[in-house]
């Protein structure tokens, strides 16, 4: 993976739900250049800063299918990882950007816990497919295809989502989702609060300047 070479490395806004952005269906990357790049090392920082185990473009406002994804901090989250074709060890394969992406699902489900970075304080069981087949392009043109499954497999569903416009709110059971709603209700109120709270702060600085 070429990132090296590209300076000071940013720790970009994240987007929060409502916003348009993320309900958009993302663009394919066609051609790589130098912005892509740097934009995969600022977001590599940002899912760090804000201690997540992946990123999608479109959470930090580029509406791109690109993301971000490193599970290294849990060597045991995957019971097999193949790259085309290959076993591979997580710690080596760590961390991934991916354009493009073009997912298969296994037949067993398994459900488990998720969050979101544009959702903060918000956790719900989603069901999902075990094991997944993916298949990307690199920042370097390449193309591989990724066999795995736990964490690794959720990450990936879960960014992709991103890339579609489909949040983990949207795939919870419809027994959950009433409660999930509501407290995202509550959430979203208790964002605009707080938003309105730092422009009052920024221009109360500024005035001082």
């Amino acid at each position: 993976m070429a990132l090296a070479g590209f300076g000071h490395k940013m720790v970009l806004p994240i987007v929060r739900y409502p916003a348009q952005v993320l309900r958009v269906k993302c663009r394919a990357v066609t051609e790589v250049t130098e912005r892509h790049r740097k934009l995969a090392l600022d977001m590599l920082e940002t899912m760090k800063d804000a201690h997540g185990v992946g990123l999608a473009a479109p959470q930090v406002a580029v509406d791109e299918q690109m993301a971000v994804i490193d599970v290294s901090h849990d060597p045991e989250c995957v019971s097999f990882l193949r790259v085309n074709g290959e076993d591979k060890a997580l710690a080596d394969f760590m961390p991934i950007v991916f354009l493009n992406p073009k997912i298969e699902g296994g037949k067993d489900k398994e459900a488990g816990e998720e969050g979101c970075l544009s959702i903060p304080e918000l956790r719900a069981r989603v069901t999902r497919p075990e094991s997944i087949k993916v298949t990307y392009e690199t920042l370097d043109g390449e193309t591989v295809t990724v066999e795995t499954d736990g964490l690794l497999a959720r990450a990936f569903q879960h960014e992709i989502d991103h890339l579609n416009g489909v949040l983990f709110i949207d795939r919870v059971s419809a027994a959950a989702k009433v409660g999930v709603m509501r407290r995202l209700k509550w959430l979203v109120q208790e964002w605009a609060v707080e938003d309105a709270k730092a422009a009052e702060k920024a221009k109360r600085q500024q005035a001082r300047a």
